[in-house]
């Protein structure tokens, strides 16, 4: 067995009314937040993914199913927490952890270090070894006419 295994993940979420906007485990102010049964952390649900992916498990909805009441509105950081369990009951730790947000709104250059330190403590790393970045969709697609968010992530593990 490989020393390291890499896994990315993708999550997409539409805007929706009378809800929190939380982004790597970070509530941001906006008039909008995004809809779905956890805390929609499009963020967290793709690095949740990404490690799901390394460690060869699956995706978020096989073991955190949107058909799950237990997961009504829960915070996305128990995910990454569960799913960082089963890393390490298969040996393995995060090396490092890149994400991309995909956002025409609202501006996330304010909120990008609070979400990397947060995502850094949450997978036990370094706050240089977990790395968020934000991009528009310059007016295209439905990111582009800011209809919601996406994320993407890729992660890094290594034997412990």
């Amino acid at each position: 067995m490989s020393g390291f295994r890499i896994g990315q993940g993708y999550d997409i979420h539409p805007f929706a009314p009378g809800r929190r906007l939380v982004l790597g485990g970070i509530e941001i102010p906006h008039s909008r937040g995004l809809a779905g049964h956890s805390d929609a952390d499009a963020v967290l649900h793709a690095v949740t993914d990404a490690i799901l992916g390394a460690i060869g498990a699956g995706d978020i909805g096989r073991h955190f199913s949107d058909r799950d009441p237990r997961h009504k509105d829960r915070p996305s950081g128990e995910f990454i927490a569960e799913t960082m369990a089963m890393a390490r009951s298969r040996g393995y730790r995060v090396g490092n952890v890149d994400v991309t947000i995909h956002a025409e709104e609202p501006r996330l250059a304010p909120h990008i270090d609070a979400m990397r330190d947060n995502i850094a403590a949450l997978l036990g790393v370094a706050a240089d070894a977990a790395n968020v970045k934000a991009t528009r969709g310059e007016g295209l697609g439905p990111i582009g006419r800011a209809e919601g968010i996406a994320a993407q992530a890729v992660v890094l593990l290594e034997k412990a």
